[in-house]
């Protein structure tokens, strides 16, 4: 079984289409998973949950779709709990594209869709996270503000892993491919690629992307 892992969107939705018109995944027995950010800063975000979630309706054995901090914050600030740190980063995209006839109109299937999203998944070899875990500690007590915000304290652990941890959240200009961790945000929203990698091969395909924020 192949396994594509595509990293953060940030509503970059005609780069979300252009690669996966790129990936030779066969979704009757590959998998597909999505580590996260979907929505926010990118042009875009209601596109790129419909997209995501439409595959996952159509494969739900195959389609893996995470929880970023950005969904996470979504789902505050629709709550009213810190919306200020919703906006700063840079909420406003998402909420101008779900506004509708002079409201906030969020699909009840949106809803949904952003209340199913879990924090990982693994398989035997390969552990699929937002932004890392915690080191030194085992996966099964992670605790959900580093497997959505870790990023140093993780990246730059000089010990290894028990799996290998694939990641987005934090951008690199090019894949970090190290042999326990693999980063996958390359910043797409800031001008530079969306890209997935292909396991365990580790081929990458990545298209590149204007610069929307920002």
């Amino acid at each position: 079984m192949r396994i594509f892992a595509v990293g953060d969107i940030h509503g970059c939705a005609d780069a979300l289409e252009k690669l996966l018109g790129k990936l030779p995944v066969d979704l009757e027995k590959d998998l597909l998973i999505f580590l996260g950010d979907y929505i926010d800063r990118g042009p875009s975000p209601r596109r790129v949950i419909e997209i995501v979630k439409d595959l996952r309706d159509r494969h739900p054995q195959r389609v893996i779709a995470l929880c970023g901090n950005h969904e996470w914050m979504f789902k505050r600030y629709l709550k009213g709990i810190e919306t200020e740190v919703f906006l700063f980063n840079g909420g406003e995209t998402t909420l101008k594209d779900y506004y509708r006839d002079g409201r906030l109109n969020i699909p009840e299937e949106h809803l949904s869709f952003l209340e199913s999203l879990p924090l990982y998944y693994e398989t035997e070899e390969y552990f699929f996270v937002h932004a890392g875990v915690r080191p030194e500690k085992p996966l099964a007590s992670q605790e959900e503000e580093d497997l959505l915000w870790i990023r140093e304290g993780f990246y730059y652990y000089p010990g290894t892993f028990s799996k290998k941890i694939v990641f987005g959240h934090t951008p690199f200009p090019e894949p970090l491919i190290l042999p326990d961790r693999i980063g996958i945000d390359t910043g797409c929203v800031y001008g530079g690629k969306l890209t997935a990698i292909e396991l365990p091969e580790g081929k990458t395909y990545q298209v590149e992307c204007p610069r929307r924020w920002p």
